[in-house]
């Protein structure tokens, strides 16, 4: 006889048992969780929260908005993965958490809900609506009309809550990568490539930092990949997975599969820790699909970052120093993306890179693996918790000396900038790849500053 938390549909009930089980509740992934270390409450732990999620399953506990609230108060930074001696899966019992608390309606509101279906429904599930967005914040940003309403003080007019997101704006740095793979990147694939690869442009990405997205294209030519941009290729999910929206999350993974043929590719590249660590999962998210199953196993096995691939196939090593360092040397610092060190597990192959790069001299960051409190739409949603993040971490690079701080994921990299504000601190904040492209093309004798231009060489 099924149990009424079974027959009522509940998502934990749904999962495998062991995955539940697996936590021995040992404590430690305790010092690696920075809502437990800010809070020291036992229930904003991952060994907390695995316990109400087994409580729930066992029929012992109701899903409250008290669970609720603290599944949302979770970064999924995925530290504790990292930490756990047993393995736990807790990017499974996280996802099917937030998707039973939003399944039962316990923080449902009528705000909420326009905010989730404007977010989720709307706009990440169209690359034509994204699109759209992109256009009208570039538009917004070179016309000088966002530098206007800084300026004077019209932002002040906001409500609080918009007012405390505007400094987040991302700056839309360049044109989508799609648009410049038809006009120009295509024309410098090799013509006898020794690897064929898909590249994910992804959304945030590819609006606000398309000049990374080219600079990755370059990076991948002139170690010998031919590139493909499928036009057809939808966001990743992973904010829908993350925010208990799975079904939108599978439709996307549907949508991209289809999109780039993974058995047409040696890899599926991409240059977000947060898209990457998603993708890999393809194959759990469609385990039930049988239309897709295997072809998302497929999928699974082939998502490579992109310094993991070049790490892989032998990378050519630059001969010249980026232009920043022409003059003596460059010093940079390392942030790691949550997603890409803990979801991925690619940790030394950025340092790696960086450290191959001419006239580079990189400082570690202490706590390079603590998060920045940006978390997919986390400083949105939590913004106390998440600047009081930003601002430890910041603390610790103002101590590195470094002039340049390389991120390999677009939230980080938004939510570092608005945190070198917040410090007074003079520091850029770019992508391992850019640097690297920026040598390949001081090598090849090109001026191209970056992105799009930088193709021509």
């Amino acid at each position: 006889m099924s149990s009424p938390a079974a027959e009522s549909g509940n998502l934990l009930v749904g999962l495998d048992y062991s995955i539940l089980q697996k936590c021995m509740h040992c404590g430690m992934c305790l010092a690696t969780c920075p809502t437990y270390m800010e809070t020291l409450q036992e229930r904003s732990s991952p060994r907390g929260r695995i316990a109400m999620m087994r409580a729930i399953a066992d029929g012992q506990l109701e899903v409250s908005k008290t669970f609720a609230d603290e599944m949302y108060f979770c970064l999924g930074c995925l530290a504790c993965e990292s930490a756990c001696p047993a393995g736990v899966d807790y990017t499974n019992l996280f996802e099917h958490a937030r998707a039973e608390i939003e399944r039962v309606g316990v923080l449902d509101t009528r705000k909420r809900r326009a905010i989730r279906h404007t977010l989720i429904q709307l706009i990440f599930t169209s690359r034509r609506r994204l699109r759209l967005l992109g256009g009208s914040l570039a538009a917004y940003q070179r016309l000088g009309l966002q530098a206007l309403v800084r300026r004077t003080g019209l932002v002040r007019l906001l409500p609080r809550r918009l007012r405390e997101l505007e400094p987040l704006t991302p700056t839309v740095r360049g044109e989508s990568v799609r648009v410049n793979f038809r006009r120009d990147l295509a024309r410098h694939n090799p013509p006898s490539p020794r690897h064929r690869v898909g590249l994910l442009t992804g959304c945030v990405q590819d609006i606000a930092f398309g000049e990374v997205n080219a600079d990755t294209v370059r990076v991948l030519q002139v170690n010998g990949c031919e590139v493909v941009v499928p036009e057809t290729q939808e966001c990743c999910g992973s904010l829908h997975a993350h925010n208990g929206e799975l079904e939108a999350a599978r439709d996307l993974a549907r949508a991209n599969i289809d999109a780039f043929d993974p058995e047409s590719l040696d890899a599926i590249v991409t240059n977000a820790g947060g898209c990457g660590s998603h993708m890999r999962h393809y194959d759990r998210l469609l385990a039930d699909d049988d239309a897709y199953r295997e072809r998302a196993r497929v999928w699974s096995e082939k998502v490579r970052d992109i310094h993991e691939l070049l790490v892989d196939i032998g990378y050519r090593k630059p001969l010249t120093p980026p232009p920043a360092a022409a003059d003596g040397p460059l010093v940079v610092t390392y942030h790691d993306s949550c997603h890409l060190r803990h979801g991925q597990k690619v940790v030394d192959q950025p340092r790696q890179i960086l450290r191959d790069i001419p006239g580079v001299e990189l400082v570690e960051l202490p706590e390079a693996d603590w998060c920045c409190g940006s978390a997919g739409i986390y400083n949105i949603t939590q913004p106390e918790m998440s600047m009081e993040l930003l601002d430890r971490k910041m603390e610790k690079v103002g101590g590195t000396g470094a002039g340049v701080m390389a991120a390999a994921n677009p939230g980080c990299a938004i939510q570092l900038e608005h945190g070198t504000g917040r410090a007074g601190l003079e520091i850029e904040v770019t992508h391992p790849i850019t640097l690297l492209a920026a040598a390949y093309r001081a090598e090849a004798g090109s001026a191209a500053p970056s992105g799009e231009e930088a193709v021509a060489s």
